[in-house]
């Protein structure tokens, strides 16, 4: 069955309360949690679909920024899709998606986020797996790294100091968000049954990085949840660490975000810490020639790489494009040689280099000359792509 529905904004406080309901149902949570979830990202930031006037599903534009080749490309999370259970099935969720892609690009949006609850409904919409999301768990006791050059400090938040801190070090990764105020707000604020400790470490004048963290009992172990973390340096590195090491008679286990490579494991002295769970975000190329020509590249490669492109759901994505990449910029023309061919969803992993050209064309995500694929593969290379962050 499809039926026929309107997208538009959250309009009046009747379609704020049923999307609310929808939500609570579709993730569990209770009318007070919704409610605070929709005032903290903004009623002018969601979008619904009606049917004959009545709400049945909608989702959260998140607007920020994501880091790529030290450039930060403007990017709109997409969070909380919900649809009533009565309207699944019905063409509600895939009519959602579309529609949100189609006004994110005529607002200029280069590209698009989310984490996917399922993969084939996003695919639909031209979303891609862009980069990881990932877990890692350290026994306490096995870090073992006491030497401790810098000085650690408890300090109050000031988001102002801790986000310049913070993008100091999202620039040199690849996929690490300039963050939404309510992503921040969810790492510093604490629930009613933990508390939030945070930490500078270096110098007030040259702060090198900071730990936000929370502890937590559970029936078997005590565990030291790291929430946010900045090293900007090898002297922060091993701080951190001898900093995690120093809570080890009253903690079992240490938790933290990273890569799905993380340099911070390089420091230990034997391989202790171990992934404990590793999800994939997807991500949408809204606008080909913009998401080109915002994003960095390795400032050493002068390349030329002749793209051809296939968009079913946004036109103006179809065709030729010739990428010339030189001093860390990217310039894109239309026509070209088409050596690289390519849907929208094959450009996301290539775009963010989550895999190597080869690989895409191994997987049938591509088709390239031997050339394309060499000027690819210079032009794409980077850090493996990761976020902290979920929304």
């Amino acid at each position: 069955m499809t039926l026929e529905f309107e997208y538009s904004t959250l309009a009046n406080l009747e379609d704020v309360k049923r999307f609310g309901k929808i939500l609570e149902q579709c993730f569990i949570g209770t009318p007070a949690d919704e409610n605070v979830y929709i005032n903290k990202i903004g009623v002018e930031n969601f979008r619904v679909l009606h049917q004959q006037g009545q709400v049945v599903g909608g989702l959260a534009h998140l607007p920020m920024a994501q880091w790529w080749g030290n450039q930060k490309v403007p990017m709109t999370g997409i969070a909380a899709v919900g649809v009533a259970p009565e309207y699944r099935g019905t063409g509600a969720a895939i009519t959602l998606m579309r529609q949100t892609v189609q006004e994110l690009y005529a607002k200029d949006v280069p590209i698009s986020v989310l984490f996917p609850a399922t993969q084939r409904l996003y695919r639909k919409a031209g979303y891609e797996q862009g980069g990881a999301f990932c877990s890692w768990e350290i026994p306490a006791k096995s870090i073992q790294l006491t030497e401790q050059p810098l000085p650690v400090v408890a300090v109050p938040f000031e988001l102002e100091l801790f986000n310049d801190i913070y993008q100091q070090q999202a620039k040199l990764n690849n996929g690490n968000l300039d963050r939404y105020k309510a992503i921040w707000q969810r790492i510093i604020e604490p629930d009613e049954k933990e508390a939030t400790y945070t930490y500078a470490i270096g110098s007030a004048d040259y702060p090198q990085g900071y730990i936000i963290f929370s502890q937590h009992s559970t029936e078997d172990d005590a565990i030291l949840r790291v929430k946010d973390w900045v090293v900007l340096t090898a002297a922060a590195a091993r701080t951190f660490w001898s900093f995690m090491s120093n809570h080890r008679s009253q903690i079992d286990k240490v938790r933290w975000r990273g890569s799905t490579v993380d340099a911070l494991t390089l420091l230990l002295p034997e391989q202790t810490a171990k992934l404990k769970f590793t999800n994939y975000w997807m991500l949408r190329v809204l606008n080909v020639v913009k998401a080109l020509e915002k994003r960095g590249y390795p400032p050493g490669v002068e390349a030329e790489l002749h793209l051809e492109i296939q968009d079913d759901l946004l036109v103006e994505n179809n065709g030729k494009f010739i990428l010339y990449v030189a001093n860390g910029h990217g310039e894109v023309t239309s026509g070209g040689k088409g050596e690289l061919q390519l849907d929208i969803r094959g450009l996301a992993p290539l775009y963010t280099g989550l895999f190597t050209p080869l690989q895409l064309q191994l997987a049938g995500k591509l088709d390239a000359t031997e050339t394309a694929l060499f000027a690819a593969t210079q032009i794409f290379t980077g850090t493996s792509p990761w976020m902290p962050d979920f929304f």
